[in-house]
């Protein structure tokens, strides 16, 4: 065995995943990633890194996940970029393609629902000056904002350099500006990367202070999202206080025949009321829709442009040409969009309200101790080692350990459990959740970015902001679409000046419905039908379609205690084939007690327990705690071992007063030539009773066995059951004996076992199963699980609070429960049905309508009802999953949707 360089798990080097060679030696991987990790920098490992690839094998030594990016990127600087501006699929395709086309950019993905660019780039290759010029140039800008610091310290223009440069390596920071003789800093960054507290936290590393700054100057957050419903509210309100003159007087012309007060005003006055519609309320779909023309493509605004404005030019043309004023049928147009508009904004408001609701969750103030005394303050102001105070009915400020009091805590909000959680001294709680009773003091161990709450938010949004597969293929049509629809207008109206008699005989067909005017001349047709065609078409749909519903399944998980991390996460599941769960922590709950002790010969059970404990106090591993624990409850007294050595998925060696001792499995013994026959037969009982046994040896002579039981969590069979039912293999990998593992499998209803497996085979059994049942699941607590995790089709970390390793996983289940895996799988289907049905409609509109508009069998304004329908109808099909309730029925073993009533 020989410990990997990079994550220092200890690799078989016959079974190796992968090799390096470096200075004329050899060094041997549990993983691709560990490999690509140190090909990069072998240095940081060998001669030049020994410190950190120690500190490295420590951590893991002592069972702290390790967090692997599974894209690979993760030495890549990644952003999350607001962009303004866009309005359609199109808008987001053409960002997109400009980002993915910039030097040091590896990696980029607009999302419309978010309006967000999430890019990975080359921190030396790419400035954020040239990031945001490149948004700009497509016609588009990324959302800054700027901050104006006072800064206390500075003395000379050094100081100022050293201010400059401090706040520049924020991520986030565009451009900073300190002004020595006014001693403040403007800095300009990207909207929502970045926070007051980074600042101050940067200025103060180096060396300096940010001054309180003045109420008057301080501004305050903003809901986005809110405001943007505010002024399509108004846009839409302002329309049609304008629009609706023009609908009454069109009444007597319509129904009547009437033209009032004669010809010449009526054509005037329609033309002077759309003005301000279309130029005044509407001016953002004119100013987007020419400036994609300027760019060299076209959005959903051009085709809204073109139509409006060929419908407002009929009306000057009238005075001239035989040519019906459709003047105000441009006004009419222009309200229904913007309608259209305002309410796909509240419906998309409430698609994201999943951030919100979990922004507002954190507490504004902490009350902690100084000096003896309680003093409150902005939870900004905390830093890590303050003593909370925390009484009944109020929120835990942020992540720590409670040092003083007992309290139910009400962790709902992480966990989705409803029921409050006892916590005593030493134990950890979570940052948002509520001490329901008792005064609790906790010490604060983390803040600001690395508490649990920020970390969930920081999946949602990557979730948010990321894309399933299945939209590259809306992608790619969206890439034509909109020129494809100029093209079909215009030949629209090529076939009603080619083929007049044809396409009128088309329209008389039509004529049993009442919008559908044969009597209107064929200039008159072709524009009406040209007019449909370009107000009809609907890009916005297909580019909602997907992250709406993502946007709503994430929340919804989130809410549950499960945290996807991409969309790509959300329609994997739904496909897997297996799921493959590990033992310990996942099916049973990782805390092992002492069962049973049998002493050989002479000796007697409180030597057998001696020496076992006595060893295993080296060990770090669950079952070692647990004999190490019933020694200290029997009250014996222990030794220090000596030359102790940990061999994975087997055992452990150590020295107690001069003597060997072996505590572990029969690997471990024969290996070490030792006969463990005497024991066979309670060996074999004991692992029949899904006990883990393990056998105690001092200079080679057998002196007992300890028996070991992990109890099985009560929701793992019911939750199996299921997955079962719905037509999933279920496997379980253990390093545990194939008796004690099977035993196990057939208390839960496992389908497959395999026994015996050591850390750094799971990867291998992982790629094993992969290429016998397809697409797999892994299920693990997050500790040494990580490279099966990463290999798998969806790596599932399954623990409790903070004790997750998010960064590994796909999918992150919050609380230490099965029936979690069956939630997010069930959560998974329900969220690719909305995306499925919101992309087939959004397919099927445009194919149904484009053709009728062609026709003539379609009004302009009917048309543009029916384009702003077909982006609502997207937008609400998708918060339709709120209703759905995955709700697990644990009792009776049958999880189902339930629909709130």
């Amino acid at each position: 065995m020989i410990r990997d360089p990079v994550c220092g798990m200890m690799v078989d080097q016959k079974h190796a995943v992968a090799i390096s060679k470096y200075k004329g030696e050899s060094y041997f991987f549990c993983s691709k990633n560990c490999k690509e990790e140190f090909d990069a920098n072998p240095g940081k490992y060998t001669e030049g890194g020994k410190e950190i690839a120690a500190e490295t094998a420590s951590e893991h030594a002592n069972n702290q996940p390790i967090v692997r990016e599974k894209s690979g990127r993760n030495k890549n600087r990644k952003l999350v970029l607001p962009i303004k501006g866009m309005t359609c699929a199109s808008c987001v395709s053409h960002v997109e393609h400009a980002l993915k086309n910039t030097d040091g950019i590896t990696f980029a993905t607009v999302n419309l629902a978010t309006e967000q660019a999430t890019v990975e780039f080359l921190p030396k290759e790419v400035d954020l000056k040239e990031l945001v010029k490149t948004v700009h140039d497509t016609g588009y800008e990324i959302a800054t904002a700027t901050m104006t610091l006072p800064i206390g310290g500075m003395t000379c223009a050094s100081c100022a350099n050293h201010v400059t440069q401090a706040l520049k390596n924020i991520e986030g920071v565009i451009d900073v500006n300190v002004n020595l003789a006014t001693e403040r800093a403007q800095v300009e960054y990207i909207a929502g990367e970045v926070s007051l507290n980074d600042m101050e936290k940067a200025v103060a590393d180096a060396g300096y202070q940010v001054l309180k700054i003045p109420e008057s100057e301080a501004t305050e957050e903003v809901d986005e999202a809110e405001i943007k419903m505010q002024t399509a509210r108004f846009r839409m309100k302002v329309a049609w206080v304008l629009t609706v003159p023009i609908i009454i007087w069109m009444f007597g012309e319509m129904f009547f025949g009437v033209v009032w007060p004669n010809e010449t005003i009526y054509n005037l006055g329609m033309v002077v009321l759309s003005l301000p519609v279309l130029f005044w309320v509407g001016r953002k779909t004119f100013t987007s829709g020419w400036s994609a023309i300027v760019h060299g493509y076209a959005n959903m605004d051009s085709l809204i442009m073109l139509g409006t404005g060929v419908s407002l030019l009929t009306g000057p043309a009238s005075f001239f040409l035989p040519v019906t004023n459709y003047a105000g049928v441009a006004a009419m147009i222009m309200a229904f969009h913007l309608t259209g508009r305002y309410i796909e904004e509240t419906a998309k408001g409430r698609a994201s309200q999943a951030i919100r609701k979990l922004l507002d969750l954190g507490a504004k103030t902490a009350r902690i101790l100084r000096d003896g005394k309680e003093v409150e303050i902005p939870i900004e102001e905390v830093i890590v080692g303050d003593i909370m105070v925390i009484r009944p009915g109020e929120k835990i400020p942020t992540d720590g350990v409670v040092v003083e009091g007992e309290g139910a805590v009400d962790e709902s909000m992480a966990t989705g459990e409803s029921m409050p959680v006892t916590h005593k001294p030493g134990d950890e709680v979570i940052g948002a959740t509520i001490n329901q009773e008792g005064l609790l003091k906790i010490k604060a161990t983390k803040i600001g970015k690395d508490t649990f709450l920020s970390q969930v938010i920081k999946m949602v949004e990557e979730c948010q902001g990321s894309k399933v597969p299945i939209q590259e293929f809306a992608d790619k049509v969206t890439g034509f679409f909109v020129p494809a629809v100029i093209a079909i207008a215009l030949l629209t109206v090529a076939l009603w000046l080619i083929f007049p008699g044809f396409m009128q005989s088309l329209v008389n067909f039509g004529s049993f419905l009442p919008w559908v005017n044969p009597d209107l001349g064929i200039i008159t047709l072709a524009i009406v039908s040209m007019v449909a065609v370009l107000v009809i078409a609907c890009p916005c749909a297909l580019g909602l379609a997907t992250p709406t519903a993502l946007m709503v399944g994430s929340g919804i998980a989130a809410n549950h205690g499960i945290l996807f991390r991409s969309g790509e996460a959300i329609q994997t599941l739904k496909d897997v084939n297996v799921v493959v769960f590990d033992k310990t922590g996942t099916i049973t709950k990782g805390k092992p007690e002492v069962t049973n002790i049998i002493s050989l010969g002479k000796n007697d059970v409180k030597s057998v327990l001696f020496y076992a404990s006595s060893a295993e106090q080296g060990s770090e591993h669950p079952l070692a705690g647990a004999i190490v624990k019933k020694a200290k409850q029997e009250g014996i007294e222990l030794k220090k071992p000596e030359h102790f050595q940990a061999v994975r998925g087997k055992g452990i060696i150590a020295k107690i007063d001069d003597r060997q001792v072996l505590v572990g499995t029969r690997k471990l013994l024969s290996d070490y030539k030792v006969d463990y026959s005497s024991v066979e037969e309670e060996l074999r009982q004991l692992e029949e009773e899904a006990k883990t046994a393990m056998i105690v040896s001092v200079d080679s002579e057998v002196l007992g066995i300890i028996a070991v039981a992990d109890q099985v969590k009560d929701d793992s069979a019911p939750a199996i059951a299921e997955l079962r039912r719905m037509g999933i293999e279920t496997t379980m990998i253990t390093g545990d004996n194939q008796h004690t593992a099977e035993a196990i499998a057939r208390m839960v209803g496992i389908d497959h076992v395999m026994a015996g497996v050591l850390p750094e085979r799971k990867l291998q059994e992982i790629i094993n199963l992969q290429s016998r049942f397809g697409k797999v699941a892994f299920v693990g607590d997050g500790i040494n699980d990580a490279p099966a995790l990463t290999q798998a089709n969806v790596g599932i970390a399954i623990g409790t609070g903070t004790d997750i390793a998010i960064e590994a996983s796909d999918v992150t289940l919050v609380r230490g429960e099965l029936t979690g895996v069956v939630e997010a799988i069930l959560l998974s289907r329900e969220t690719f049905r909305k995306i499925r049905q919101n992309l087939f409609w959004a397919f099927f509109y445009n194919v149904a309508m484009i053709p009728l508009a062609m026709i003539g069998w379609m009004h302009p304004v009917l048309a543009e009802i029916a384009m702003a329908s077909s982006s609502i109808t997207v937008v609400s099909n998708a918060n339709l999953l709120k209703r759905v309730k995955i709700l697990p029925d644990v009792l009776n073993g049958k999880p189902k949707a339930v629909k709130n009533i």
